[in-house]
């Protein structure tokens, strides 16, 4: 596995990295050996730049990553995110958010514990809580890196302004943004704002949630997967999507590789600060992912695929409405 530089850091990471959410949440129905069985392959694939949350599972993705880390922790380059917490009602689109001092100092200790590690490479505030100014919640972060808990402040989901004010209080080594063939909102502004700051873009969700795989099929997706309730899964969204889909896996094709190696491909070439983490469980869909690192577009390539694209726009939006409030508008 090549790597990249993580934005102004200097650090080398995977060029590719792993998310590990679907591993305990929001996708349906666990399994842990196999997701453990994905960790290890990761790290002999050399993918070792790994993304968690404290959200993730209510804790249960990072408890679930510790055992991977046991003996590997210098082979990682882990990421987690605070900042969430699931809601009563159990809706996974409308979280309570959690920026304050407070409740980051409790969160990092969990999560250190959880982890079982006495350091975060990355560590995101999830989403901005518009009940604290990003720049008093980034300040608080700052203290974690100087007390040596955290080495790098990272953000998620957040307008280029507010990624510029957290910025002028500690420099920003991250921000993490839904990026993909389907997901393409951050170019006018968000992309070249990070450029801008030296702060590296991590796309996730690149695959657009599966669609861009090969095992697509949501009709034999469990009831709870977060998926069902996604508006662009459902409906004139969801046939405009198939269409795409299909036209963008006959460009795959004629390059030899499938449309998931095509659509990180595609997000890869956008800039050498983009390091996208797709997400699986299963070690069979890492390596064909880690394949795409190989993958080189030429600008004809480019072409053909933004043309395929603008005849197939009415993707949807990504989230139901109440989730979308805490996305990049602010």
């Amino acid at each position: 596995m090549n790597t990249k530089t993580l934005g102004w850091t200097g650090e080398q990471v995977s060029a590719l990295g792993l998310g590990c959410m679907g591993m305990s949440h929001a996708y349906g129905r666990r399994d842990d050996r196999e997701s453990l069985a994905t960790l290890e392959r990761a790290l002999e694939l050399g993918v070792t730049f790994w993304d968690t949350a404290d959200y993730y599972g209510n804790g249960d993705n990072e408890r679930l990553i510790a055992k991977a880390l046991k003996d590997n922790r210098g082979k990682v380059f882990l990421a987690t995110k605070f900042g969430l917490r699931a809601p009563k009602s159990g809706d996974l689109f409308a979280p309570v958010t959690d920026g304050s001092p407070g409740g980051m100092k409790t969160a990092v200790e969990s999560s250190l514990q959880r982890l079982k590690t006495d350091y975060i490479d990355l560590y995101y505030l999830h989403r901005v809580d518009p009940k604290v100014p990003v720049e008093e919640t980034v300040g608080a972060m700052a203290d974690l890196v100087r007390e040596g808990k955290i080495r790098y402040i990272g953000l998620s989901e957040v307008s280029a302004d507010t990624l510029r004010r957290a910025h002028s209080v500690h420099r920003i080594a991250a921000l993490q943004s839904e990026y993909s063939l389907l997901s393409r909102e951050i170019e006018a502004e968000i992309l070249p704002a990070a450029k801008a700051l030296g702060t590296a873009l991590i796309p996730f969700s690149p695959l657009g949630r599966g669609m861009f795989t090969s095992t697509f099929d949501l009709s034999k997706m469990p009831e709870t997967d977060a998926r069902r309730t996604m508006p662009r899964f459902q409906g004139h969204h969801l046939e405009n999507n198939r269409c795409l889909v299909e036209a963008l896996t006959a460009l795959a094709r004629e390059k030899g590789i499938d449309t998931a190696q095509l659509a990180l491909a595609w997000i890869m070439a956008k800039g050498d600060h983009i390091i996208p983490i797709p997400g699986t469980k299963r070690s069979r869909y890492l390596e064909k992912n880690t394949c795409a690192a190989d993958v080189v577009l030429d600008a004809a390539d480019i072409a053909a695929i933004e043309a395929v694209i603008a005849k197939y726009p009415d993707t949807g939006d990504r989230y139901p409405e109440s989730a979308l409030k805490l996305t990049s508008g602010r």
